[in-house]
């Protein structure tokens, strides 16, 4: 193929370069003009909204955003995981959080991995049953965080989803 059947669809290229007047995209480095000028703002008039106090406000998996979950919404989001053909399982933790206590070396991170609460519940075909389990683990440790996971077995073979069920009262 020649050069020339290459360029002979180039050639009609309607971009004709910036055109004389155009706003400037560069940052202006004239000292004479004010900061104001120089940033970008959305108005004083726009009242923004605070999302989140991370103050004493620890936040956890999925769903942690919204209020406690009732023993209803629970049993509804393990007939979700149920219906997934995925297991679910009962995890616990004290603290709730990843930190460092242990020790120092790089990469380590104590409650990183939460304590299993028996076994996974393989098999499970009930959400009542997941529900009394949870009711058990709090009964036992009504002091500590305590979420709900669930794992794919067949395809992903991993955690697909987990929530908080308890939230220790301060």
């Amino acid at each position: 193929m020649s050069a020339g059947a290459l360029n002979s669809h180039i050639t009609g290229s309607t971009f004709t370069g910036l055109k004389a007047g155009s706003i400037k995209q560069l940052p202006v480095k004239d000292s004479k003009v004010s900061w104001r000028h120089k940033t970008v703002s959305n108005g004083s008039r726009v009242q923004c909204m605070k999302t989140w106090n991370p103050i004493d406000n620890k936040k956890f998996e999925t769903l942690s955003y919204l209020p406690p979950l009732s023993d209803e919404s629970i049993a509804k989001e393990i007939d979700y995981i149920l219906r997934k053909g995925w297991t679910p399982c009962l995890e616990f933790d004290e603290v709730g959080n990843v930190r460092r206590e242990n020790s120092r070396m790089p990469g380590y991170y104590d409650g990183r991995y939460w304590t299993l609460w028996k076994l996974p519940m393989f098999g499970c075909t009930d959400p009542s049953q997941v529900l009394a389990e949870i009711q058990e683990c709090k009964r036992t440790y009504p002091s500590a965080y305590i979420r709900c996971l669930a794992f794919d077995s067949q395809q992903h073979q991993a955690q697909c989803m987990a929530f908080i069920v308890q939230k220790p009262t301060a």
